[in-house]
């Protein structure tokens, strides 16, 4: 039975699409959650997925707010994702100092657009636990909240957001990179085998490298995702400039892990037992292997 592995449909993706059209369903289905990564989370717990291409802030909260649905299998992108903090056409909010005290939107409890609000609250130095939020699923949603008065802003991915900013619906005010590397793989414990997950890793990591090899990103990746997103040219070459892949993704750096809860901790959004988090409890290490 082929893999059900739940993904974002955004130009972090791509190798992973490229995967999916040669492989055509015959180890694995991709299930599209566009509310990201919260839904992802939710659809793992519910079995309606068995792998998850996430973002890594929710995935590692997630774990380490209890969760024993999933556990990480992999690595996917190795750079920080640029988070800009978007505001409605019409408001009065010029810039992030101007939003404490308000109401922040988010597409889910516990997704990367919540977590990420913590992050953004902790280095304006305000007080996280009176931060307020309003669950609006997906990016419309958002949108439409910030315009209509119901939130004051929200955080999405920059280059996703810009299209909507470019057609007067909303207004960027500013950006928040994340403080580690933005996207890991989490896996069912027992619903996936380990067998089809390695043999998943290994061939994604030929994709990804593939992708990220300077001579496809010159040509064919801005043509590839031109014509699977219709980016403007110019919004590809730029975010191609910001973003690299790992070149394992079986390969799980436990900085990554230990730095990502020191930021969460410090941000409020998640606390630590008193002997302190075990890295490897967050890691399925039949699968991937910590470096």
């Amino acid at each position: 039975m082929p893999l059900r592995v739940g993904y974002v449909r955004e130009h972090f993706s791509s190798p992973l699409l490229q995967y999916a059209e040669i492989d055509a369903g015959k180890s694995f289905v991709l299930v599209e959650c566009p509310s990201g990564t919260g839904q992802l989370i939710s659809r793992l717990t519910n079995d309606e997925i068995d792998v998850a291409v996430a973002l890594t802030d929710p995935l590692i909260s997630g774990i380490a707010k209890g969760s024993e649905h999933y556990k990480l299998v992999g690595s996917y992108v190795t750079t920080p994702l640029n988070w800009a903090v978007i505001t409605g056409k019409d408001t009065k909010y010029q810039e992030i100092a101007d939003l404490q005290g308000s109401t922040i939107g988010i597409s889910r409890y516990g997704s990367g657009s919540q977590t990420m609000a913590y992050v953004m609250a902790l280095q304006q130095g305000w007080p996280t636990e009176k931060l307020e939020f309003k669950v609006n699923n997906d990016i419309r949603g958002l949108i439409n909240s910030v315009n209509d008065g119901s939130t004051s802003a929200f955080m999405w991915e920059w280059f996703t957001t810009k299209p909507f900013v470019d057609a007067g619906e909303a207004r960027f005010i500013g950006s928040v990179p994340t403080p580690w590397p933005s996207w890991l793989i989490a896996a069912h414990p027992t619903r996936a085998t380990p067998v089809a997950l390695r043999t998943f890793l290994s061939t994604l990591t030929t994709y990804v490298q593939t992708f990220d090899s300077p001579e496809k990103r010159a040509q064919d990746d801005v043509e590839f995702i031109k014509a699977k997103f219709g980016y403007p040219e110019a919004d590809i070459n730029a975010w191609l400039k910001t973003v690299n892949w790992t070149h394992d993704c079986a390969a799980i750096p436990s900085k990554v892990i230990s730095d990502t809860l020191e930021v969460l901790e410090k941000a409020g959004f998640i606390k630590s037992p008193e002997d302190g988090f075990d890295v490897a409890h967050f890691v399925n290490t039949d699968i991937a292997r910590l470096t």
